[in-house]
């Protein structure tokens, strides 16, 4: 192994291997949480026609300027115009038109009364409220004018911008696809469930991790669980399934002990293997398989977490055209001392509780680790809701001390 790269140097180069994703044609419905990738341009106005905004009768401001609570004015009722009516009549001077919110304003009316201010008539109605010209009006292109760029390219779609879309027409949206993922994970000793264990076995759950965390960000995920430590067996799973990958990922097989499979078939194709200055995940690997970008992850299952979160996330949401990939980070008081080894960066599992207003003012939250720091307690992690950093300059931090919290949720 070389000298240990830092996190920020092992960091940025995964995110040079990852390419950009590619742009696909989706239907609304699938668009959720993807990046556009082509501004929308409005095809019609928002409101598209002046409408009313409550239920309740329209009129003529001028008709019913001296209506009051004591003095009410009475109108007789000439229409009734519910939403979606496309024929509605004129309102003539003297009159109103019973009208239902979002219901088109009739020709030659100027507000809206409603219909808790009158006796809600239906042949004639008690009109309790004067109304100002444009009362309860929605004007035409007041929220977006026809022409005008509704949602701009990079913008990240929730379901508020996905209701915009669809409100200004459209059906389907360009946006930067998921990219296929292959993952494999690697390891004799892993079992498939419901098969029982023998001594000196474990269930595998690395690609059950990785495959639910790539799919969330939209990723298409296939998975190969389970290939044992054979160097030939490896390659040619590599081989049966990396054809239209994007990306592969790997875990297990690249520390610094015999039976390192991962390692041993790509150290001579290409695939750079190197110590990273953190803990736990320190094993890292990456390159490029017959110019496929392959990121080898080490085996224990918080190590996997802990680089998926560090270097991979953050890669995938930049390709995938994310403006703020990376997880927010914040700074916490520390509930009990911690340890940590000399020259890496540690992640410790922890739960955040976020600032609470006090009479001395304080707005800083507490966080407490979950668990050890050993990379196998995935239990532990499962308790947590963000990790703690310690700088690779720190070996011991206080009780109280505040440190750097990676939030997860």
């Amino acid at each position: 192994m070389s000298q240990p790269l830092s996190v920020a140097e092992y960091r940025a180069t995964v995110a040079a291997l990852l390419p950009a994703a590619r742009t696909a044609t989706l239907p609304l419905e699938q668009c959720h949480g993807r990046v556009l990738a082509e501004d929308v341009t409005a095809s019609v106005s928002l409101p598209p026609f002046d409408n009313s905004a409550m239920d309740g009768y329209a009129v003529r401001a001028t008709d019913i300027a001296d209506a009051s609570e004591q003095s009410p004015v009475e109108l007789p009722v000439a229409a009734d115009i519910p939403a979606g009516r496309t024929d509605g009549p004129p309102l003539e001077p003297g009159t109103a038109h019973r009208i239902m919110t979002g219901a088109p304003m009739p020709d030659g009316a100027d507000a809206i009364v409603k219909v808790e201010d009158t006796d809600g008539g239906t042949e004639r109605v008690r009109l309790f409220a004067a109304a100002a010209a444009g009362k309860s009006v929605r004007r035409a292109g007041e929220d977006v004018t026809a022409g005008d760029i509704a949602l701009r390219e990079g913008t990240l779609l929730g379901a508020a911008q996905l209701g915009l879309a669809a409100a200004t027409g459209c059906a389907k949206l360009a946006v930067k696809a998921g990219l296929r993922v292959l993952v494999l994970s690697t390891g004799s000793e892993l079992v498939l469930p419901p098969e029982p264990l023998r001594h000196g076995q474990i269930y595998e759950s690395n690609s059950i991790m990785l495959a639910a965390a790539m799919r969330a960000l939209g990723c298409e995920v296939d998975v190969v669980r389970s290939v044992v430590d054979d160097v030939d067996t490896f390659r040619e799973t590599l081989a049966a399934h990396s054809e239209h990958a994007d990306l592969i990922v790997t875990s297990g097989g690249v520390s610094a002990g015999a039976y390192e499979v991962v390692k041993d078939a790509l150290t001579s194709e290409g695939v750079r293997f190197t110590k990273v200055a953190m803990q736990p995940g320190g094993p890292q690997g990456c390159g490029t398989i017959n110019d496929t970008p392959i990121v080898t992850l080490p085996g224990n299952p918080v190590s996997v977490l802990v680089s998926y979160e560090v270097f991979l996330r953050p890669a995938l949401l930049a390709a995938l055209g994310h403006a703020h990939a990376d997880r927010p980070v914040v700074r916490a008081r520390l509930l009990e001392r911690l340890i940590a080894p000399a020259g890496k960066r540690q992640f410790r599992r922890g739960f955040y509780t976020p600032p609470v207003a006090s009479e001395t003012g304080s707005v800083t939250g507490t966080v407490g680790p979950r668990g050890g720091p050993g990379s196998h307690l995935l239990a532990a992690f499962t308790q947590a809701n963000c990790l703690i950093v310690l700088p690779e300059d720190t070996t011991e931090v206080a009780e109280g001390a505040e440190v750097d919290v990676m939030l997860l949720s």
